[in-house]
C-alpha cells in the first residue's frame, strides 16, 4: 500500500515538473523568439502541453474525488479555449495585415542588395 502511494506521488510530481518545464519554455520562447508568429506558436503549443501535464499531475495528487472531476472540467475548458483563442489572435493579425515572412521575401531582399544585420 505504501509503495503504491509512493509511486503515485512520484508520478504526479514528475507530471507537475514536466508541465512546469513546458510552461517555462513557452514563456522563454515568447520572450526570445524574433517575430509575432514564432512567439504565438511557442505560447500556444507549450501552453497546451503544460496545462495537460500539470492537471494530470494534480489529478494524481488529489486521487479520485470531486477535486479531480473539477480539474478535468478545467482541463477540457482550457483544451478547447486555448487553441480557439490562438486561432482568433492569429486571424486578427492576418486580417490586420501582419503577414508571416516567407522564403520568397528573403530571396527578393537578397537580390535587391539589402543587407540584414
Amino acid at each position: 500500500m505504501i509503495l503504491a502511494e509512493t509511486l503515485v506521488t512520484i508520478a504526479s510530481w514528475l507530471l507537475i515538473l514536466a508541465g512546469s518545464f513546458f510552461m517555462l519554455v513557452g514563456a522563454f520562447g515568447t520572450w526570445r523568439l524574433p517575430d509575432f508568429w514564432s512567439r504565438l506558436h511557442a505560447a500556444s503549443i507549450t501552453d497546451s502541453a503544460g496545462v495537460i501535464l500539470l492537471l494530470a499531475g494534480m489529478c494524481l495528487q488529489a486521487g479520485w474525488s470531486l477535486v479531480s472531476v473539477k480539474l478535468i472540467i478545467i482541463g477540457v475548458f482550457l483544451f478547447i479555449t486555448g487553441p480557439t483563442a490562438t486561432h482568433a489572435v492569429a486571424n486578427a493579425a492576418l486580417v490586420s495585415g501582419l503577414r508571416p515572412a516567407s522564403d520568397d521575401d528573403d530571396a527578393a531582399d537578397a537580390s535587391s542588395g539589402d543587407i540584414r544585420s
